[in-house]
């Protein structure tokens, strides 16, 4: 497994229309319901307008049994969310960001890429800010064996 590469990264407080799904596999449940409403209003056509972020919620507590994921795609102010889509409002922060293939990766699976990205915070003094990690889609169209995430892992300022 080879090293991450880092940055810090100030995300901007955003609209977001939101998604939960709790299965025992809620990323695909709620991206399906995410999607269809996403691609209506015309918000994949544009990642970096519209970025998508996902994260556990709530986390798994057994392997194999039941979790929840939510996602986010941001929104403008004029948008309206339906169908069971809900709109919030997500304050920012300062994150440490890593990216990795969510399949494939010479880091490493996710899991593994996440503890490295959480050991490069504690190695570089910086303190793990409570709130949600992220996991931003580079981009949301593509098949599952080609996403690319960047892991969003928040610090204090």
């Amino acid at each position: 497994m080879s090293a991450i590469a880092v940055r810090i990264e100030q995300l901007p407080p955003m609209r977001v229309a939101s998604v939960r799904a709790f299965s025992t596999a809620p990323e695909r449940d709620a991206w399906e319901k995410l999607q269809v409403w996403a691609e209506d209003q015309g918000l994949l056509e544009d990642s970096q307008a519209h970025p998508v972020f996902g994260f556990n919620n709530p986390s798994p507590t057994r392997a194999g049994g039941p979790y929840g994921y939510e996602y986010w795609i941001r929104i403008g102010p004029e948008d309206a969310a339906t169908g069971g889509i809900e709109v919030k409002d997500f304050p920012g922060g300062l994150y440490a960001v890593t990216t990795c293939k969510l399949f494939g990766d010479p880091s490493g699976t996710v899991m593994d890429v996440w503890k490295k990205l959480a050991d490069w915070v504690t190695r570089n003094g910086h303190q793990w800010r409570q709130t949600h990690e992220l996991e931003r889609l580079h981009d949301p169209r593509v098949s599952g064996d080609e996403i690319v995430l960047d892991l969003y892992l928040p610090i204090e300022s």
